[in-house]
């Protein structure tokens, strides 16, 4: 079997090709910086000594340079939707957004998500299947190369949740940072939750201290929340709170809250209080984030006078606020809006995969 080159960073890819060829550590090393420096390995044979080109080329036929097919893309104004179709025909979107400088990209993790939020278009797919590390990387490999995209800033914020992907996620995330390779600093990189406790607590050993964390908390009690979130059913809002505090307490970590504001759901003045009071004594960001529509909407954005409202109160009760400006809306690729719940009915039709009455996205669930 061939070696993933997106699997790996720079230190297990020259381990595993010397396990394979009994020799090549060095230009294992020099073949994989150039790989994911150049975004291809055209130019190392200019700069290989004569001697070890056999061996080269021994190294790269025994990898897998080979990425997910670039299967579609759409844009509006500079927000751009792409389309991995992996080899067993499934899909997942990322989403490229433009910042002031360069593009922050919008990465999946899942095909569909079992997390089961109400407002989130994702999330009525169920979980289909978890991305591989290959797959997640080839997302931003993609981005940089195939798109030509200044990619600055990435977010796992796209299709699934993150942390139910733990391990092929925080692979990624060394892959991605590798100095030798793709070299995105960890704070360039946000990893986004709904809620699920115990690996934020895994994240406080195992991330790096200036990798961001977000969390989706969208509303300020235990009754609202578990109406939009399932996943308040199993780790209600004090039990979150004591992760946020418990993560929050090295002194170069803080959150950002997460806020979906809907339409007479959560967008009052009294939630506002609420969610004020909620964070108190925790290092936090707020990012009140504006409804998005659904193919089959249940709920309707917030009035602009809601919107602002709900800002300047959370500033004067101390919190830095931002509320998020609302892109690729038309493309269906802003903040809940990825997904195609018709896979979900095409596999069922083909018996690839159970219905959702069946699938363990319940599990978040009590009834």
């Amino acid at each position: 079997m061939s070696i993933s080159i997106f699997q790996h960073t720079q230190k297990s890819y020259s381990e595993a090709v010397f396990a394979r060829l009994g020799r090549g550590r060095q230009h294992a090393m020099q073949l994989y910086s150039e790989w994911f420096r150049q975004g291809s390995i055209d130019g190392i044979w200019n700069v290989v000594e004569p001697q070890a080109v056999k061996l080269v080329q021994e190294m790269a036929a025994a990898t897998d340079f080979s990425l997910p097919e670039l299967s579609g893309d759409k844009m509006e104004a500079e927000t751009v939707k792409f389309l991995l179709r992996f080899s067993d025909g499934l899909e997942s979107e990322s989403v490229l957004i433009p910042m002031e400088a360069g593009k922050t990209l919008c990465l999946s993790s899942q095909v569909g998500c079992r997390m089961g939020c109400s407002f989130c278009e994702t999330g009525k797919m169920g979980l289909i299947r978890h991305l591989t590390t290959r797959e997640i990387v080839a997302q931003v490999f993609h981005a940089r190369f195939k798109l030509g995209a200044l990619v600055r800033n990435l977010v796992f914020m796209g299709m699934g949740e993150p942390l139910d992907n733990y391990e092929a996620v925080m692979q990624a995330v060394k892959v991605l940072t590798d100095p030798t390779g793709m070299g995105f600093g960890p704070s360039r990189i946000t990893i986004s939750t709904s809620g699920k406790v115990e690996e934020i607590y895994r994240l406080i050993d195992d991330a790096d201290p200036a990798l961001n964390l977000a969390v989706s908390v969208n509303a300020p009690s235990d009754e609202v929340r578990s109406k939009l979130m399932p996943v308040n059913h199993t780790w209600d809002m004090a039990a979150l709170k004591e992760a946020m505090r418990a993560y929050c307490e090295h002194p170069r970590r803080e959150i950002l809250v997460e806020y979906v504001l809907i339409q007479g759901v959560n967008d009052a003045l009294e939630h506002a209080d609420l969610l004020a009071k909620y964070l108190e004594g925790l290092r936090v960001k707020v990012n009140l984030i504006p409804y998005n529509p659904q193919r089959r909407d249940r709920y309707l954005p917030p009035e602009d006078s809601a919107k602002e409202a709900f800002l300047q109160r959370m500033r004067e009760k101390g919190y830095q606020t931002l509320l998020r400006g609302t892109k690729g809306q038309k493309i269906m690729a802003a903040c809940g809006q990825l997904g195609n719940v018709e896979v979900r009915r095409e596999l069922i039709k083909k018996r690839l995969v159970p219905s959702l009455n069946n699938f363990p996205q319940n599990e978040y669930s009590r009834t």
